[in-house]
């Protein structure tokens, strides 16, 4: 089927009272725009509401994507960061909305960055600056944003986020360790100025551990490697799997 047929099909879907994450024009329109095909590895159901892996980082399904797009509630004359880029997705939506220039990503995983540059690049939006950076200290760079997203839950708002708003600008991102709530902060960051509902995201990563690096957690990861090799050293009586009461 024609992949922009299949695109409005999925906005559809998402604007119906049945899901009803998708509200705005401004979404609406960039989403029916914005091809899934570069994003995911399954061609074949990049426009079915599910989620995908990818270089160890999930791809949000399509009705996770739009959650944080309404709730990021940006402008066609806002400056955008999205800290925690993973593939491109959301970036790439919102570079559709306010133009290639206005959007800049970083992501701790340089393998991601890469990948994120690359589908960018084939859905059309190479203008998109993508680069390797702690999520946590932001990109100060071109600060400041009116908008921040942050695709990973924190227990508290990073403070470098924060200090790179604009005055009136707001970051979204999920606020919890265990149970999340979706929030918008604005730079003050005392409490939440609106909330849009639980959700369950990864946590933020900092240096050291991403998927692609070694772990630098030096005793940790000793102890495990002891482990490893104890158990591979025991005799078939010492294994805590067998149950030798039921044997006998």
């Amino acid at each position: 089927m024609d992949p922009d047929v299949l695109r409005d099909d999925m906005v559809d879907s998402l604007e119906h009272e049945a899901k009803a994450v998708v509200s705005s024009e401004h979404v609406s329109v960039a989403m029916r725009e914005v091809p899934r095909e570069p994003f995911v590895d399954d061609e074949s159901a990049a426009y079915a509401d599910r989620s995908f892996e990818r270089f160890g980082t999930r791809v949000l399904s399509p009705s996770a994507a739009g959650r944080l797009l309404e709730a990021l509630d940006v402008e066609p004359d806002h400056d955008v960061l999205v800290v925690g880029a993973g593939v491109g997705y959301t970036a790439a939506v919102i570079a559709e909305i306010v133009g290639e220039a206005s959007v800049h990503a970083i992501d701790i995983t340089r393998r991601l960055v890469y990948d994120a540059r690359s589908n960018l690049a084939s859905a059309g939006y190479p203008g998109v600056l993508v680069d390797c950076r702690d999520g946590a200290r932001g990109l100060p760079d071109y600060a400041p944003y009116d908008r921040i997203l942050l695709e990973a839950a924190a227990a508290n708002p990073p403070q470098a986020l924060l200090d790179q708003l604009a005055d009136d600008g707001h970051l979204v991102m999920p606020l919890g360790v265990g149970a999340q709530e979706l929030v918008a902060v604005d730079a003050d960051g005392d409490e939440p100025t609106a909330e849009f509902g639980t959700v369950a995201f990864q946590p933020m990563l900092v240096e050291g551990e991403q998927a692609d690096t070694i772990e630098r957690n030096r005793t940790r990861r000793e102890d495990r490697e002891h482990a490893q090799r104890d158990a591979q050293r025991r005799k078939g009586w010492e294994q805590s799997w067998i149950n030798w009461d039921e044997q006998l």
